[in-house]
């Protein structure tokens, strides 16, 4: 029981790490103690917990009561039990609303006051290197293509192909150019 939860600490521990390299910063135990320990980046420390409290851990009591308390003071709201995919980058992170359903990729980044919502029990499945700027709504069961842009303030009814940037009241692709120009310092596993 203990090996299986130390395992689980340490698959959580190189999540964690890929979420701290997508703000920019070498990811040590020491760099990322400190910025949870004094809330430098409350975007970061919010996925801390939020991925700590996923799974059963060594931490995961403390863990599910911090994620509680940040969900309230922040206004995010993203479940314990939604798939996200490594390096995950919550920018500006207030107001956020993310249905359980959903499926997010790897090296997406979440602006703020974004809804990523759905209806029985289907929401939207997001690909990797996705940049979901700030007001955009994705509703329903749809699918975001890999290296996507949405722009701020755009309402996402329809699926997104891969490589586009959209925008607009509904969202409707402007470009094929520069895909995923907003997403940096990606972690590659």
């Amino acid at each position: 029981m203990i090996s299986k939860m130390y395992s689980s600490t340490k698959k959580i521990w190189t999540v964690i790490k890929s979420d701290y390299i997508r703000y920019g910063k070498k990811a040590t135990f020491f760099r990322i103690l400190t910025e949870v320990l004094f809330v430098r980046n409350y975007g970061f420390v919010y996925s801390f917990w939020l991925r700590l409290s996923a799974e059963k851990n060594l931490f995961n009591f403390i863990a599910r009561i911090q994620h509680f308390r940040l969900t309230r003071k922040y206004g995010i709201q993203i479940g314990r039990k939604t798939k996200i995919g490594n390096g995950l980058y919550i920018g500006h992170g207030i107001g956020i609303v993310v249905n359980p359903n959903a499926e997010i990729g790897n090296n997406c980044n979440i602006s703020q006051f974004t809804t990523i919502g759905g209806h029985y029990k289907k929401a939207a499945k997001i690909g990797n290197n996705v940049y979901i700027g700030p007001n955009v709504c994705i509703v329903g069961n749809v699918n975001v293509g890999d290296n996507v842009t949405i722009g701020a303030g755009a309402v996402v009814t329809k699926d997104i192909p891969d490589n586009a940037t959209v925008a607009g009241v509904p969202a409707k692709i402007l470009s094929f150019k520069n895909p995923g120009r907003f997403v940096n310092y990606r972690y590659i596993e």
